[in-house]
């Protein structure tokens, strides 16, 4: 077994509009930094060498109780030390949970000699977003693991599809200095909807998929409607509407909350427009007197990056 192995697990955007709980791409300039290192205590240890607050408890924290479910289905007691570098905020909107669950299982399944494919990691990963959310969803751990964009055809049997990723294609996040945790922004999604919004729904998602295979941006933009989950938490979001109208003003194929926020996303396909997208974002913002990171990314397709 190699002595350790680093690793880049990207941010990721999660919803995408439309996709709830099904659709998801990876970002390039965000992401956790993770060192994977086998000790030989027979257990999971975190190490936090980075600037943000992290549970050190295996139990409770998202990386250690991915990988368990990992070395529990080899039957394993291998165990490992889990050092983290760099680490997205928790409650950002930008798969904080997912990169450290993503990152860790990707890791531990390098150091034992890959014993899983990419997908299989998948439903590991996916008990750390159970702790973190409690909900086992995949929308930002597939993307984290396999890059570009995702769709969860299926959560049982878990089906996971690798959509392309146009070119030109950019997102620019605005992470506004709130903190909203995705276990309560699930708890006020409604319980039931309306057959007329499932059906606008089920369109936009569809069209959504056909604008990524066809290159065709325009379809993106008309498809990055949300009129289901997006009202809700927005709600959650100090500004959101206004934003959304503005940078749609300001050329955005269009504009939606990532994952369960307070981030915002905005796709475009010109460096120009990103460019006055996040010019926009951060007026606004400035003008609540909310602090606000706001940075453009294309889409990664790679994934998880050994460093």
């Amino acid at each position: 077994m190699k002595e350790s192995v680093k690793v880049f697990s990207p941010a990721t955007v999660a919803n995408v509009g439309s996709g709830f709980d099904i659709l998801g791409f990876a970002l390039s300039n965000r992401g956790d930094i993770i060192e994977v290192l086998p000790n030989n205590e027979k257990s999971l240890r975190i190490i936090n060498e980075s600037d943000t607050d992290l549970p050190l408890n295996p139990a409770k924290n998202v990386a250690s109780v991915a990988v368990a479910a990992l070395l529990g289905e080899l039957g394993s007691e291998q165990g490992f030390d889990l050092v983290f570098h760099q680490k997205i905020s928790p409650g950002s909107g930008i798969g904080s949970s997912a990169a450290s669950s993503a990152g860790s299982v990707f890791g531990v399944n390098e150091l034992l000699g890959r014993p899983f494919t990419l997908k299989q990691l998948v439903s590991f990963a996916m008990q750390g977003e159970k702790i973190a959310s409690g909900v086992a969803h995949a929308d930002n751990v597939a993307p984290a693991l396999l890059g570009g964009f995702t769709l969860i055809r299926s959560y049982l049997p878990l089906d996971i599809v690798q959509l392309p990723s146009p070119e030109k294609l950019l997102c620019t996040i605005s992470h506004p200095d709130i903190i909203v945790r995705t276990e309560d922004s699930r708890k006020i999604l409604l319980k039931e909807i309306l057959l007329k919004d499932a059906v606008i729904q089920w369109g936009n998602v569809a069209g959504l998929v056909s604008g990524l295979y066809t290159n065709d941006y325009e379809l993106i933009g008309r498809s990055l409607q949300d009129v289901i989950i997006e009202p809700v938490r927005a709600l959650l979001i100090p500004g959101f509407d206004t934003i959304k109208k503005a940078v749609l003003k300001a050329g955005a194929l269009g504009c939606s909350i990532s994952g369960s926020g307070p981030s915002i996303f905005a796709l475009s396909n010109s460096e120009e427009v990103a460019a006055r997208i996040e010019q926009v974002m951060q007026q606004i913002f400035k003008s609540m007197d909310i602090e606000v990171d706001t940075f453009t990314s294309h889409i990664n397709r790679q994934g998880q990056k050994i460093l």
